[in-house]
């Protein structure tokens, strides 16, 4: 499924295609795709939210397959092993923040279904570096959602460090997509109070379900003071509300790739070594740690089957809130 030049998911974008096998080039796998998820990402890139992506361009990056073929020079990569292929396709390795161990700064990165052709494909060339070996536990279809959703949700997590002050850490999460879903899990497993605010009756349910302490509408407060609070909604004027909820010394941390405006606010939000802080991308150590722990804490994950030539009802559904679970493709 290819884009040509963005435009909104409801003109249907992506155009069916035959196209030649790509080839593995040197370091590379060639990925026979089982299954890609459906990102919100991907929406903020065929809508052109973000910026100068490769055109034209296969998105996705939430990939789950098989390998292929290796290229030369590839060692450790056996044909046939089931791969993962994340957002995060390469980095240069010798500028600055690579050489501190911050890949995902990296001043010179490729992201897989941006500046490179990802997953909305039948198959798919990638870095044999940087795939990730995924776990027996997971089929390819719940595999799928822990590439992103799960992976960008776990760093969001670590980065809030959040610490107990009285009793349980008390975490709250804004918006309740598939990230959210898979954080507001690993967070209860290992003992915060989840508190949840979102719109829509269903993801609220599903809060509920999840063991969430308290759920409340976009529009509500948590009716403690917040430890730490992650933001998943693409929504600026949520910041505000969110430093507002956490306490002294408590951290908001921004787990999208982009947001709408932040509006003006005063400064005593901040006040009190309050800390606002955002994700960027994600490193294969993020990936390889997440990817251990999702079978040990018994992460699940919910999916919504789509056709690879119904990529474009899967970023409407995305983009309207229709969706029951991730959006996933199958070839």
């Amino acid at each position: 499924m290819v884009l040509e030049a963005a435009a909104p998911a409801e003109s249907r974008p992506l155009e069916l295609r035959d196209v030649a096998v790509p080839e593995p080039a040197a370091g590379e796998v060639l990925v026979k795709m089982r299954a890609c998820g459906v990102c919100r990402t991907d929406l903020h890139v065929v809508e052109g939210e973000l910026p100068d992506p490769k055109l034209p361009l296969v998105p996705g990056h939430q990939i789950v397959g098989t390998v292929d073929r290796v290229g030369e020079g590839v060692e450790g990569s056996v044909v046939g092993e089931r791969v993962g292929v994340p957002w995060l396709g390469g980095a240069d390795g010798t500028c600055p923040y690579c050489r501190r161990g911050y890949e995902n700064l990296c001043e010179r990165p490729t992201f897989t279904g941006y500046g490179r052709d990802g997953g909305y494909a039948e198959y798919v060339t990638a870095r044999a570096d940087f795939v990730l070996r995924l776990p027996e536990e997971y089929p390819d279809l719940q595999a799928a959602p822990l590439l992103c959703a799960g992976v960008i949700g776990y760093r969001a997590l670590r980065l809030t460090e959040i610490e107990e002050l009285d009793g349980p850490p008390r975490l709250g999460l804004y918006g309740f997509g598939a990230s959210a879903r898979i954080v507001a899990q690993v967070a209860r497993h290992l003992g915060h109070d989840v508190f949840v605010s979102t719109r829509g009756e269903r993801a609220q349910q599903l809060a509920h379900e999840l063991g969430a302490r308290w759920v409340g509408g976009a529009d509500e407060s948590p009716p403690v003071e917040l430890d730490a609070a992650i933001i998943f909604a693409p929504a600026g004027p949520i910041v505000p509300a969110a430093l507002r909820a956490v306490r002294r010394g408590g951290t908001v941390v921004c787990a999208g790739i982009h947001m709408s405006p932040i509006p003006e606010l005063p400064y005593e939000l901040l006040w009190g070594e309050r800390v606002l802080r955002s994700v960027a991308n994600l490193t294969r150590t993020d990936g390889h740690e997440f990817i251990g722990l999702a079978p040990r804490f018994r992460i699940q994950t919910k999916v919504q089957e789509f056709p690879l030539e119904e990529a474009n009802d899967a970023l409407e559904q995305l983009k309207s809130g229709g969706l029951e679970g991730t959006a996933v493709l199958l070839p």
